[in-house]
């Protein structure tokens, strides 16, 4: 291993750190503001969505399987199935997708 390594980890480390203590030191008093906190409230949820949704549409052979899986994990989401249900369902949304598509000649 190079020393180097241990310089990249330590940035990271330091970086990953100043990430998470900054907010607490510049904002000490009580976030007042409805609005603010609605904000930050939903962020997380944005990050998420942001990251998880060009990776779902990628994830696959095929886009068509990618959005058969994505519409069934919705589906089965809203319908408050528990997180298993809902990926084994869309995994086999997907698998069902990409047998059709081969059967057609599509892949």
């Amino acid at each position: 291993m190079s020393p180097d390594i241990y310089v990249y980890i330590a940035v990271m480390a330091v970086v990953t750190y100043l990430i998470r203590v900054l907010p607490l030191v510049l904002a000490r008093k009580e976030i007042t503001s409805p609005f603010l906190k609605s904000f930050l409230f939903y962020v997380p949820y944005a990050c998420l969505a942001a990251m998880t949704f060009p990776a779902i549409l990628t994830a696959t052979s095929s886009v068509i399987s990618a959005v058969a899986g994505l519409i069934t994990a919705l589906v089965t989401a809203y319908l408050e199935k528990s997180m298993i249900t809902v990926a084994l369902c869309a995994c086999a949304a997907v698998f069902v997708a990409e047998r059709l598509l081969q059967l057609a000649g599509c892949l």
